[in-house]
């Protein structure tokens, strides 16, 4: 499978970096974003990294642009890839949708970074040809790409989804269908542990994210990586772990929650464990 044209349904952060690095593969891309505004900001997001990219030798934006179409609903493609909020039931509203547009040998796959794969294919007619994608931020730098296997995703199509991940530049590793799948589930514990410290007054932020990038060679600290990731977004993936795994250890640190009630959710709305300009 080639997938020469991609529906991306979501145009923030990582649905923008998605459509940019599949745009920049030569494909055609289908940008969609029911909010307000959301696929233009997502463009203008996209020409920015494109930019920066180019006076690194990267492909000219213009080109990779043109390859972009903003569209006001799901269009029939040969792959969906949904980037949504963290929200089971938008997701779901999504898969739904596509199932009954796209052609039946089409592929859905959601860039869902911790709802079960197997719940996204429980709404559709195609099972065996849903997928988890799930790229990681910024999506046009960082390689990995975690590929997840619903209960019913079949050998082909996880096969496809490896050889397209490996077409975009990034490297593929393929995890089972679990709460949190691999990532989620050994990083998002890291955060809340360092949000615990920040709680419990160990150390201030600046500090506590020294140590992680000093101390364990990490390029940035959890605290402000939660800030990149988005508050909202950490507490989300916390709770799908919490419920799906039954465990304590994964339920969200209370300041978390409380800086997510007081609406910092991070670099998105100027201001979360840090404050942003």
């Amino acid at each position: 499978m080639d997938f020469p044209h991609v529906l991306v349904v979501g145009a923030g952060q990582m649905g923008g970096g998605i459509a940019q690095v599949v745009a920049a593969s030569g494909r055609r891309v289908s940008l969609h974003d029911a909010a307000p505004g959301a696929t233009e900001r997502g463009l203008a997001t996209m020409r920015r990294s494109l930019e920066k990219l180019a006076e690194k030798g990267g492909a000219d934006p213009e080109e990779v642009l043109a390859r972009v179409e903003p569209v006001d609903d799901l269009v029939p493609a040969d792959l969906l890839v949904e980037a949504v909020i963290e929200d089971a039931d938008v997701k779901q509203d999504v898969f739904r949708r596509a199932d009954e547009l796209l052609a039946p040998e089409a592929i859905l796959a959601s860039n869902t970074s911790s709802i079960p794969i197997t719940s996204l294919a429980a709404v559709t007619s195609r099972p065996d040809r849903v997928i988890g994608m799930h790229f990681f931020n910024p999506v046009p730098v960082l390689k990995l790409v975690e590929v997840v296997r619903g209960r019913e995703t079949s050998d082909e199509t996880a096969a496809a989804i490896v050889a397209l991940a490996e077409e975009l530049g990034k490297t593929p590793a393929v995890a089972n269908d679990f709460p949190g799948f691999v990532s989620n589930r050994i990083l998002m514990p890291f955060i809340n542990e360092a949000v615990w410290a920040l709680h419990d007054g160990v150390a201030e932020p600046e500090a506590i994210d020294t140590i992680a990038k000093l101390g364990f060679a990490h390029p940035m600290g959890p605290l402000a990586l939660a800030d990149l990731i988005g508050l909202d977004t950490c507490v989300a993936i916390m709770e799908v772990l919490h419920e799906g795994l039954g465990d304590e250890k994964y339920a969200p640190c209370p300041l978390l929650r409380e800086h997510v009630d007081g609406g910092r959710l991070g670099r998105k709305s100027g201001r979360g464990f840090y404050a942003y300009g």
